[in-house]
């Protein structure tokens, strides 16, 4: 993964401002980083975090930041993440649900550049209040996921078999390979 810590806790506190944190779980979450990484591929022909994303049963997901993510319930006195958020368990409802500790600030503008704090704004406002049926359903209908079998790797260069995509996938991947 190539993104700075920083820049990756700035993305979970812009989810958490920008979502209905009632409908965040895990799930949801780690479809909001493919989206935000695979739209921005599209448009731009490289994604923001850079993470390997793998083919599960749910969709794809981003393994480095999953893994980050896990650590804050598996061991949360060591976890990176575990100043960042906080995962919840509410009564009655089978989501471990992810809060941040503060909202998306002023200071955290400044890791994106104005396509990135777009990509962010355009996923936010396309799943911020639906629930997490309806984005694994979305990222169900996309190449990256169809084009690929269960725990295979996906590479960024299928989402250019998308129709939205503006770039081809040798772009994509001469882009990747600078």
């Amino acid at each position: 993964m190539g993104i700075p810590l920083a820049k990756l806790k700035a993305i979970l506190r812009y989810f958490c401002t920008f979502t209905d944190t009632r409908f965040l779980g895990k799930t949801k979450l780690m479809k909001l980083f493919y989206f935000i990484d695979f739209l921005h591929v599209k448009k731009h022909g490289v994604p923001i975090t850079n993470d390997m994303y793998i083919n599960l049963e749910l969709g794809p997901i981003p393994t480095v930041i999953k893994n980050m993510v896990d650590n804050v319930v598996d061991d949360p006195e060591r976890a990176i993440l575990s100043d960042t958020i906080s995962i919840n368990e509410p009564d009655g409802i089978k989501m471990q649900q992810i809060l941040s500790f503060q909202e998306f600030s002023e200071d955290d503008k400044g890791y994106f550049n104005d396509n990135e704090l777009e990509t962010l704004k355009t996923v936010c406002a396309r799943f911020g209040t639906k629930n997490t049926k309806t984005i694994v359903d979305a990222s169900h209908n996309e190449s990256p996921w169809t084009e690929t079998k269960i725990l295979d790797k996906i590479p960024y260069s299928l989402a250019a078999l998308d129709k939205d995509c503006s770039f081809t996938r040798e772009e994509i991947e001469m882009l990747q390979s600078i």
